[in-house]
């Protein structure tokens, strides 16, 4: 067992890096090395890997853009992140964008994406809000301070090897190896439980009272370093009873406006989108195809065109 613990501890030790923190680390996933910041998936972070100047280059515009996995999307490319530099540099100004989201993170771990990522000097933050990864976020927050009482039940979870065991029965990794009869009876699952959670009363009342005050604390920190910060607002694709198609915002533009300032801006999705066929933006309720992507990035070059936080050359 000491072998086994002292080998995770000296060859795993980069792959174990922020696991346990579970994305509540605040610096994980930023590696520095040679003047450089590569991004990795490591532990809870899971950004597409990445690479940029830890000083920014002089005449290059610096975007980050914090978000989930609709910020993500299917690659860096396509991404409305990786589409911003692009448009950026046809209007004749150099830039680079850097995509900045992760699958299933909610305002307090963006948050915490955020903070760090002003060590890196920016020129602009764009924040994604919505409100469909609180259940996430707070279930992991709850892992991630699992293990740090010392009460002697948690003795065993000091272990990293033991952790790592314990946390492959969390996430199901040899499910698919376990009996059918064994999986049937445990079966319950986060999914589950996440659909009891955002079935409960109050629970989006209650998620969107907790991204108001923690989108406050992100444009606060964007503030404390002058760097202004674009809020981008979630739509999600509905279908009413009459197979009519809409877009909604459960209150994630209300949210938005109540922190508009000198240095915040605002742009909604589903005022972007509402003018547009936006049916073949979505590839499902909440992401967005290319198409979806490459719309969005226009919509917000224009947006900073058109607020002064950056001059087209051509």
């Amino acid at each position: 067992m000491i072998a086994v613990e002292l080998a995770v501890r000296v060859f795993f030790k980069e792959n174990m890096s922020g696991r346990f923190e579970y994305g509540f680390h605040p610096s994980a996933g930023f590696v520095e090395s040679d003047g450089q910041v590569n991004l990795k998936r490591t532990g809870g972070r899971r950004f597409r890997p990445q690479s940029f100047a830890i000083e920014p280059s002089e005449g290059v515009f610096r975007i980050f853009v914090v978000g989930d996995s609709v910020t993500r999307g299917s690659s860096v490319e396509s991404s409305y992140a990786g589409q911003i530099a692009v448009n950026l540099k046809g209007q004749g100004i150099s830039a680079e964008s850097i995509n900045l989201g992760i699958g299933g993170h909610g305002a307090r771990r963006k948050h915490l994406t955020l903070a760090h990522s002003l060590k890196y000097k920016p020129d602009l933050i764009i924040l994604h809000i919505n409100n469909s990864n609180e259940f996430e976020d707070e279930r992991e927050f709850l892992r991630s301070t699992e293990f740090d009482s010392w009460h002697p039940r948690n003795w065993p979870m000091k272990s990293r090897a033991l952790r790592r065991l314990y946390e492959m029965k969390t996430e199901k990794v040899l499910w698919k190896w376990i009996p059918a009869s064994i999986r049937m009876k445990h079966a319950k699952n986060d999914a589950d439980a996440e659909i009891v959670a955002m079935s409960a009363a109050g629970a989006l009342e209650r998620w969107n009272q907790l991204v108001t005050k923690i989108t406050g604390e992100s444009t606060q920190a964007a503030a404390s370093k002058q760097i202004p910060i674009l809020l981008i607002t979630q739509a999600y694709k509905m279908e009413d009873v009459n197979k009519a198609r809409r877009l909604e915002d459960n209150g994630l533009e209300k949210i938005a406006e109540s922190h508009v300032r000198r240095g915040v801006l605002h742009l909604s999705m589903k005022q972007v989108f509402g003018s547009l066929n936006f049916e073949p933006l979505y590839s499902d309720r909440s992401h967005l195809r290319a198409e979806g992507h490459e719309a969005l990035s226009k919509a917000i070059v224009k947006k900073l065109i058109e607020a002064g936080i950056i001059t087209p050359e051509n």
